[in-house]
């Protein structure tokens, strides 16, 4: 039972009902920190860190949250792993919080948290909760990474630039270039975000359209041998 549970909570966090590709929450953060991997992946794992930390901490203390004012209490829960995360990166990755700037601190407002501390978190057990906030955070920073290098390949001819803003020295070697390429300067502006996810999305609407038929072309298909009922005499 504990299995099905875990299983159900990773296909949809990750795929079934993918915070980005399905709900199409959280679209102002993932279109505007897009433009590249380093970007996408920096949010995506701040988002999902706080997903994680308030999911598990509202499942904690959900016995003793008076029912009427439980939803300023959960985004005080919200903001104050958000602030930890921000103070965080602002410590340790300084200068890619320079650049996700604004978007750090908005993850508050990130209608995905708030959302699954409502409908999860505060009805299920400490674990399952932290889980479904770690798959719905995965699931979140898949599609950002994903848009973001779309749009640096596409804008820059560039792939992981800039990845030691987040790891460090280690990563400044990690740059792929596509050799005599010419920058594609509607990739780099804001309005690309839009045609990349969009593009994003009809992906992932045809392969659950072609595994839908799949399953049905499965069903109908009879396995085996039929009975056959013979009648009357044979001479």
């Amino acid at each position: 039972m504990a299995e099905n549970l875990y299983q159900k909570i990773a296909v949809d966090g990750l795929w079934r009902n993918n915070t980005a590709t399905v709900q199409l929450l959280g679209l102002c953060p993932l279109l505007a920190c897009s433009g590249s991997v380093v970007n996408g992946l920096g949010l995506g794992l701040a988002t999902t860190l706080a997903l994680t930390t308030s999911n598990a901490a509202v499942s904690l203390l959900r016995h003793h949250i008076p029912e009427t004012i439980r939803i300023p209490i959960f985004v005080m829960i919200i903001a104050a792993f958000v602030s930890c995360i921000e103070l965080f990166m602002h410590a340790f990755t300084y200068q890619l919080y320079q650049i996700l700037g604004i978007f750090i601190p908005l993850i508050v407002t990130n209608c995905a948290l708030l959302g699954r501390a409502e409908a999860f978190a505060s009805k299920n057990n400490t674990a399952a909760a932290a889980f479904d906030g770690l798959m719905i955070g995965v699931g979140f920073t898949l599609v950002l990474v994903l848009l973001g290098a779309m749009r640096e390949l596409l804008g820059n001819g560039t792939l992981f630039a800039n990845m030691h803003l987040l790891f460090g020295d280690i990563a400044k070697d990690w740059t792929l270039t596509i050799p005599h390429y010419k920058k594609f300067l509607f990739f780099i502006l804001p309005p690309s975000a839009f045609l990349c996810l969009g593009l994003i999305i009809a992906g992932k609407n045809i392969i659950d359209e072609h595994l839908k038929n799949r399953i049905k072309q499965t069903s109908t298909n009879v396995i085996g041998s039929k009975r056959v009922r013979t009648t009357g005499n044979i001479s």
